[in-house]
């Protein structure tokens, strides 16, 4: 172990070479580390240590950020920070820390960065009911190509609980043959570049099929932009799609602001109440751990305490 003689600014481009080299994180989480080392960065300049070097970081110094996070409000909502928010910038630090100790770097410990453990508990899941969904995927005016793009983009979403970044990165060339199938089993190369298996339902198939259909030329992008301000198609966009279902849950009156995500989470929320084993839909999400995939049975508490009452309250013994 050696000590480095620059700032811990200076390492902030390498540990992200780091990020996408050694560890193989997705384009999306590098962007997100950046996002949140930007915060310590800007706490360093705050305080007038912009010249702090890895092994001179103290847990005086973390207490102190921690403190500046908890306090920091959004100058555009002054609102504060929740704790799952200031989680994600201490866990971009404590990513830091174990990038130095990888590289033989005197500093902190990573584990001196511990995490509030009941921050997961503000986190909730929004999910579509099954009659919102419906009227969700039934808003898109299919006499359009747009439209039927749209529709498309939607139903795929609710059958395979794809990433958003997972479903712009799809290639025609990815399902070539696909006209005489009932069915679908697609390789994917997901979050953190795993490979999993996603499934399209029929319905889902069946609209991709009629949107292929309009598809001519050589982008070979599965979904893409019809205008764009050069005249010429494109690839679209992660936040292309975000406001693609943001337009139809407006037109379909759903009651909260929808997210491709939302439809991940409805998708898996779906398969938990039809009785699907978590550890099932932990393989379907592509999800490393079951931790995450947990989230999810909140949304089966309260079906099983009808259960409970319904079937086993007692009522039939005598007094």
């Amino acid at each position: 172990m050696e000590k480095s003689n620059q700032p811990i600014l200076k390492h902030f481009p390498d540990f992200l070479d780091y990020c996408e080299i050694e560890k193989g994180l997705s384009e999306k989480t590098q962007e997100n580390y950046s996002r949140y080392l930007n915060k310590f960065k800007e706490w360093l300049k705050m305080t007038h240590r912009d010249d702090l070097r890895p092994h001179e970081l103290t847990p005086e110094h973390i207490w102190d950020y921690r403190l500046f996070l908890a306090r920091f409000k959004d100058p555009k909502t002054n609102k504060t920070l929740s704790k799952i928010t200031q989680n994600y910038y201490l866990i971009a630090l404590r990513s830091l820390l174990t990038y130095f100790a990888d590289k033989d770097i005197i500093s902190l410990p990573a584990d001196k960065i511990q995490l509030p453990k009941d921050a997961r508990k503000e986190k909730t899941v929004k999910f579509l009911t099954l009659e919102q969904i419906e009227k969700l995927l039934l808003a898109p005016n299919i006499e359009t190509k747009e439209g039927l793009r749209d529709r498309a983009i939607l139903e795929i979403l609710f059958s395979t609980g794809l990433r958003i970044s997972e479903l712009v990165a799809l290639n025609i060339d990815q399902f070539k043959g696909i006209e005489a199938k009932s069915d679908l089993e697609l390789g994917i190369i997901g979050k953190g570049k795993h490979p999993r298996t996603v499934y399209f339902s029929e319905r889902a198939l069946n609209w991709l099929k009629k949107y292929l259909k309009t598809r001519s030329g050589p982008n070979k992008a599965l979904f893409i932009s019809y205008r764009n301000k050069y005249g010429s198609e494109s690839r679209l966009t992660a936040r292309s799609i975000e406001r693609i279902v943001k337009k139809y849950a407006l037109l379909a009156n759903i009651p909260f602001f929808a997210t491709p995500h939302t439809l991940r989470h409805s998708m898996a929320t779906d398969l938990l109440n039809q009785g699907v084993d978590i550890r099932i839909i932990q393989e379907f999400l592509g999800h490393r751990n079951i931790s995450t995939t947990q989230i999810y049975t909140h949304v089966t508490n309260k079906r099983l305490g009808d259960i409970h009452r319904q079937f086993h309250s007692g009522k039939k013994l005598k007094n």
